[in-house]
């Protein structure tokens, strides 16, 4: 139906200003967020986080990997890699049935996948009589991918999947390693990054600087008991992941799943970062989870949780810094972990990089 003149004019005036409100709403929103965690202004107080969208899938063994569902890849990249499956010949839809094909080709009990690097393109125009190729290929080294080519004029999609017992790596610090499960179908902007500092060979100026127990609110599982206040003390260890002579670029959201124990997350865009002590349903789904640390070696998170803390004030809410920061760096493994179970070779698997 058709509106008079003034109508239309006092319509669009009130448009604007709902607009304008609604900007407003979002920044206010945005900054709340993106405070969170970061040092001399953090919170980790439950309140100061907003819902989040959910997440669909399941738990992959208690780790924190978004099982089915997660099945990224990197646009503008080509990996390279001896193919298992011909493009020409093999085509889907979407990048995302591409990662599956690949994945079906990683379904073994234990072992290195037949398929770990998946190749797709998936524009139009762009690829022309290569749209919808699906290139399966296999790296010699899933630690470090070879990579044919990227940035704006690469057409392609790729992505990496990490098989049972592979796709560990060792953050070592003086207490120990914490051996890290890495999920490149989740994040796998956050993991190309990993792999970056894997390859560094160092990490100086990595650290963690920031450490609390799961106190009286949470149990040895991670599971809050009930009743029990959420923090302070908030079940973390927090530290940087930021290399001195390295220009750190800010990582995109990925997946955001449901804290588990063990998760290792980022604060933000990074180069924060984090590893959670206890399950924090709280938080509503607010950080990309780039991987989990192995159940045998939360004792060590742990351990560090422990250490002599001095009391600072983030944004309103007490946290315990830790008196002494402690370095930490990333090694390769010499070999897989088979079913993830690290009590026989935590200790004689690994060498440095």
């Amino acid at each position: 139906m058709g509106r008079k003149p003034n109508d239309s004019d006092a319509g669009r005036c009130a448009f604007l200003i709902l607009l304008l409100i609604g900007l407003v709403s979002c920044s206010l929103v945005y900054m709340c967020l993106s405070v969170a965690l970061r040092p001399s202004n953090v919170s980790l107080d439950s309140r100061s986080f907003s819902a989040i969208d959910e997440v669909k899938g399941g738990w992959d063994e208690g780790l924190g990997l978004e099982e089915g569902e997660c099945c990224k890849g990197i646009d503008n990249l080509e990996l390279w890699g001896s193919a298992v499956k011909w493009g020409s010949e093999f085509k889907f839809n979407s990048s995302g049935d591409c990662c599956r094909a690949c994945k079906t080709m990683c379904s073994g009990g234990d072992g290195p996948c037949l398929c770990d690097t998946w190749v797709f393109c998936g524009n139009r125009e762009s690829c022309g009589p290569k749209f919808g190729e699906c290139w399966l290929k296999k790296q010699k080294d899933t630690l470090a991918p070879d990579s044919q080519d990227s940035g704006e004029k690469v057409i392609w999609t790729s992505g990496l999947i990490f098989g049972k017992g592979e796709g560990i790596v060792g953050l070592e610090t003086e207490y120990g390693i914490l051996h890290i499960k890495l999920f490149p179908d989740c994040a796998p902007h956050s993991v190309a990054y990993i792999l970056e500092l894997l390859g560094l060979h160092h990490c100086a100026g990595c650290q963690f600087y920031r450490a609390e127990s799961r106190g009286n609110s949470w149990d040895s599982e991670g599971n809050h008991i009930k009743d029990a206040p959420l923090g302070p003390p908030f079940a973390l260890i927090q530290g940087t992941l930021e290399a001195q002579g390295t220009t750190f670029k800010n990582i995109p959201t990925e997946v955001c799943p449901t804290l588990r124990r063990g998760s290792v997350a980022w604060v933000g865009s990074g180069p924060e970062f984090f590893i959670s002590l206890a399950n924090h349903e709280e938080w509503k789904r607010a950080y990309t989870v780039f991987g989990s640390v192995l159940p045998e070696d939360m004792e060590i998170a742990e351990k560090i949780a422990q250490l002599p803390t001095k009391l600072d004030v983030w944004n309103n809410i007490n946290v315990s810094v830790l008196e002494n920061s402690i370095p930490l760096w990333f090694r390769r493994m010499k070999t897989s972990h088979g079913d993830l179970n690290l009590n026989r070779n935590a200790n004689s698997d690994s060498n440095g990089s």
